[in-house]
């Protein structure tokens, strides 16, 4: 089965968009979205409506850091992040925070766990950004396979037997095998808000049946999305970095 993995919309109308419309052409069978829908972006409604389509055609979608804060439960967040909260919270009715308060914390089949932020202590949002914090993650599941987004910076992390992890810099559009004799931590790149200084947006195919993934990188009115965020009074920083990739 073709899988695309999908992870930090963060209300980018534009970047959803582009990246699904990007998804249809690739001949992706389903969609995994691994959580932050909301949040720092000027289209918080738009997005919820779009993945719960996805999500009635039969898509996975779980709850990020910021869709758990959107829905009323406050977690520790910057403030700037916290500003934009406030703002998407007023934005929402009840229904969409319910739904969004509603959505699973991580998703496992047979040999992969899906999970926004790690696989130690999911709901405590720790990021991975180093080869020891994707090593904590990869020893507290038995699966071979993790998928997560949360640090907008796509990455894979590996492990052979009785070896550290190791972590290497994904090339869009270069296939990648995963080695049944290792273990694996990927990363997603950012929808709708990437901070690896390449402004395009992005998502991961995973072929499980050659067991290889694919990192995408998605062009998308980046402009649009970084006027909408001025104009709806958020935090200017909000969109400047839409810009900049950071």
């Amino acid at each position: 089965m073709l899988t695309a993995v999908i992870s930090d919309i963060h209300a980018n109308r534009e970047a959803l968009t582009a990246v699904l419309s990007h998804i249809r052409a690739s001949g992706a069978e389903r969609i995994v979205v691994l959580g932050d829908i909301v949040g720092y972006g000027a289209d918080p409604e738009f997005c919820i409506d779009a993945v719960r389509q996805l999500e009635a055609a039969g898509a996975i979608v779980l709850k990020g850091n910021h869709d758990e804060a959107a829905a009323g439960l406050d977690n520790d967040m910057n403030a700037t992040a916290q500003a934009a909260i406030a703002w998407t919270r007023d934005r929402l009715s009840t229904a969409e925070k319910m739904w969004l308060a509603g959505l699973p914390i991580s998703s496992t089949e047979p040999g992969v766990l899906f999970v926004h932020a790690n696989g130690w202590n999911p709901q405590g949002w720790g990021y991975i950004r180093t080869p020891q914090e994707a090593e904590r993650s990869m020893r507290r599941t038995t699966e071979r396979l993790t998928f997560c987004g949360h640090t907008h910076r796509p990455a894979v992390f590996h492990m052979s037997p009785n070896r550290p992890a190791a972590l290497f810099v994904p090339v869009a559009g270069v296939t990648i095998p995963l080695i049944e004799t290792r273990q694996w931590l990927v990363i997603a790149p950012a929808v709708g808000q990437p901070r690896d200084g390449n402004r395009s947006s992005g998502y991961v195919l995973y072929d499980s049946a050659c067991r290889e993934i694919t990192f995408q990188r998605v062009p998308y009115d980046c402009e649009t999305a970084s006027r909408k965020i001025l104009a709806a009074g958020l935090p200017p920083s909000l969109a400047e970095r839409l810009l900049k990739g950071q």
